[in-house]
């Protein structure tokens, strides 16, 4: 297993944690509880332990309150639901199909475009989502500890052409507020980077995570900030995700969302319109519509980028410009993202 989660039972009887980190320890682990919490029909709860695998289940409770019990095609469901398929050896699918291993300048420290950095700051994530793109990453190879990440900022401070930095993971909101404090403080420190990027799921699966101490070190520097989200479909937007944003862009904080496009979750137009009617209605701008990623155990996800682009050709005649993301596909290599339309 490559994505760890915090540990329910880490936690001393008595001891005072913030809510965010509570909601992680009441996460569901098994594909078993969560067909049970949802109601959903025995022979889907077999198929689901079945697909679990070496990717096993990690749900938060937030985010399961939002799915349809008794729905096996709930959006949400799909996209955390181990199926059968996950098993199945699909030519032209891969461990790392974006090539991260190539664009590895040290352990930990990715660069695939100029002018910018990624550092995988740990392997949690606040959910399993059934089609990740890194469920096979190496986490075990990233640093691990402070010393080891003044090395990789080292690299950073060596080439004056870097002047963003992006942390990723898993999800980087997986680290408590003090980590993350000192680590953004050493970015800052770094003369020629003027952008602090953040990519993460976590407030749209955990709104609390949000917290003051959250808003201090993302907005506390001189470093220009960036978040981005991750939601896939309207129904994950709940009122407490908006309102959790909003306090994030009431600082000043960019935010924007990048989404995939699967089969079964947001594969139609009027999926995709909702998607982004109800990200500018909450002050997030749609940023891409992600081709997915082809990685070992996700085939069964994969939409065909000619049904990708008549959805955006739909999009464009119903929005406005702003509101219509862009579709694209990473290419291991490539100077940019690809642009499908």
């Amino acid at each position: 297993m490559t994505i760890l989660a915090t540990n329910p039972t880490s936690v001393r009887p008595g001891s005072t944690s913030p809510q965010w980190q509570n909601e992680l320890r009441q996460a569901v682990r098994t594909a078993d509880e969560l067909c049970r919490r949802l109601d959903l029909p025995e022979l889907l709860t077999e198929a689901a332990a079945d697909g679990a695998g070496e990717f096993p289940v990690f749900v938060p409770p937030s985010f399961l309150a939002r799915m349809r019990p008794g729905d096996p095609d709930d959006p949400l469901l799909r996209q955390v639901l181990p199926m059968a398929a996950e098993a199945d050896v699909v030519e032209g699918f891969s461990r790392d199909p974006v090539d991260d291993a190539a664009a590895t300048m040290q352990p930990g420290v990715l660069q695939k475009y100029e002018g910018r950095v990624l550092l995988i700051t740990t392997g949690a994530c606040a959910v399993h989502c059934r089609y990740c793109f890194r469920r096979h990453y190496p986490y075990e190879e990233a640093p691990h500890s402070e010393a080891a990440w003044d090395r990789a900022l080292a690299s950073i401070a060596a080439d004056a052409s870097i002047r963003e930095v992006i942390l990723s993971g898993g999800d980087p909101l997986m680290l408590v507020d003090r980590t993350l404090t000192r680590l953004v403080e050493k970015i800052a420190a770094i003369p020629h980077v003027t952008r602090l990027r953040v990519h993460t799921r976590l407030p749209i699966m955990i709104p609390s995570r949000v917290t003051d101490e959250l808003i201090a070190w993302l907005t506390g520097t001189r470093l220009t900030p960036v978040m981005v989200v991750h939601a896939n479909h309207a129904q994950e937007l709940s009122d407490e995700v908006a309102s959790q944003l909003a306090l994030l862009r009431e600082r000043g904080v960019m935010l924007l969302n990048q989404a995939v496009l699967l089969r079964g979750v947001n594969d139609a137009a009027a999926a995709q319109i909702e998607l982004s009617e109800r990200l500018i209605e909450i002050g997030v701008m749609p940023y891409y519509l992600h081709q997915l990623d082809r990685v070992e155990g996700a085939a069964h996800f994969e939409v065909e980028a000619a049904e990708g682009r008549k959805i955006i050709a739909t999009m464009r005649k119903r929005l406005p410009g702003y509101a219509v993301p862009r579709f694209v596909k990473e290419v291991p290599r490539a100077l940019s993202k690809t642009v499908l339309v």
